[in-house]
């Protein structure tokens, strides 16, 4: 019997080798694997330029913490600023951590500004932004605060994309933050409205509430660009990222406009590992290879095919397809559970969300010829399970 904590229901498999979309498990037999970590190696497994750059960097140095200047990860800071918006970043180690600083700075900014008069912060309902307290209280999903009563009260959850009642809260002057998320990765791939976005973007200029986009598993390519909201032709004050960001290593992230980020003074936060040598190394490997001319565009188009092809395949069955770019999902009434475990069975590895969704996401470099191997298990077992029309 193992020492390890009990909290996660695992499956019974344990994997052993990793290489661009497939891993091999201790019996040697290999997988697709469409789920990339939920999101995480969006590069796929062992990306050469990645593994490159991890090695050359853990020959030389990878820690020295955040009371001396990292080069690299200012370089990182400049890249992913350039990238963005123009913000400031500060950087941790994970998705959870990278919320929280941003729910940190905006207390902080209410705090001071308004001498803590506007302390709220508006989510919606069915969100995930994390398990810390402050960030399971900021999820809009009771099962995340099972048994952590009382969380924080000063989060208000509403209906996704109703921006009448974002309004009716926000008139009551103590709101100081929106946070959202463009589509819903946790929550069974619920994507925002782009009227509502760009309604509540332009309200929140207009009434200094910090728009807040946590784009921890929509961030790095996996919805077709850099970052999501970039579809949208809104800005936002704040952007949260983690996941794809180092391809595997540890690592998350925090960019605010620069105005907001100076509330955010020495000694107000702060990381011992975040943003050392070795994550920011990864991470610039990352970003070497996603800014490439036609990547982006590569991804999208790879994107339609695989979302275009799975409609065509489930068809005029119970089956839904969802998503956008490569993160894409179908759900499966009432069969969630049961197609996973067949998947798996058949080789493919897929995700779990709310809402009987299952969460497939190829990495961004899968060939293909890939793409279509993954659509045929899928399709294999459907028929397995005489899901709809099979």
């Amino acid at each position: 019997m193992s020492a390890i904590f009990k909290n996660y229901a695992r499956y019974p498999l344990t994997f052993v080798k990793g290489e661009g979309a497939r891993l091999t498990d201790d019996t040697g037999r290999v997988f697709l694997d469409f789920g990339c970590g939920i999101s995480v190696v969006n590069l796929g497994h062992c990306h050469p330029k990645v593994t490159e750059a991890i090695q050359k960097q853990a020959e030389t140095l990878i820690h020295t913490s955040n009371l001396y200047h990292i080069p690299v990860q200012e370089q990182l800071a400049d890249r992913l600023s350039r990238c963005g918006f123009g913000g400031d970043v500060f950087f941790c180690n994970s998705g959870m951590e990278a919320n929280e600083a941003a729910l940190k700075l905006a207390r902080i900014y209410g705090n001071k500004k308004y001498d803590g008069k506007r302390l709220r912060v508006i989510t919606f309902e069915n969100s995930f932004h994390g398990r810390s307290f402050m960030t399971l209280s900021a999820t809009g999903q009771d099962k995340i605060k099972k048994g952590y009563e009382p969380v924080a009260d000063f989060f208000t959850h509403i209906q996704m994309n109703d921006f009448a009642g974002f309004v009716n809260e926000a008139k009551k002057g103590d709101v100081i933050a929106l946070m959202i998320e463009a589509v819903q990765g946790e929550g069974g791939l619920a994507p925002i409205d782009r009227e509502f976005l760009v309604n509540a973007s332009d309200y929140c200029a207009k009434n200094d509430i910090l728009l807040i986009m946590d784009e921890i598993q929509t961030g790095f390519g996996r919805t077709g660009d850099i970052f999501a909201y970039k579809h949208f032709g809104v800005t936002p004050d704040i952007i949260t990222l983690a996941k794809g960001i180092a391809n595997g290593v540890p690592m998350g992230a925090m960019m605010a406009r620069p105005d907001i980020a100076e509330y955010m003074s020495a000694g107000t936060h702060g990381t011992t590992f975040g943003g050392n040598y070795l994550a920011c190394a990864a991470a610039m490997a990352v970003l070497d290879v996603m800014t490439e001319r036609g990547f982006m565009q590569e991804v999208r188009e790879k994107g339609d095919y695989f979302k275009t092809r799975m409609e065509e395949i489930f068809y005029q069955t119970e089956v839904t397809v969802l998503g956008i770019g490569m993160m894409t999902g179908i759900k499966v009434p009432g069969k969630q559970k049961d197609f996973i475990n067949k998947a798996i069975e058949n080789g493919l590895l897929t995700v779990p969300a709310g809402n009987d969704v299952i969460r497939i996401y190829p990495p961004l470099t899968a060939s293909y010829e890939e793409l279509d191997e993954g659509l045929g298990l899928l399709e294999k077992t459907a028929r397995e399970l005489e899901i709809g029309g099979f």
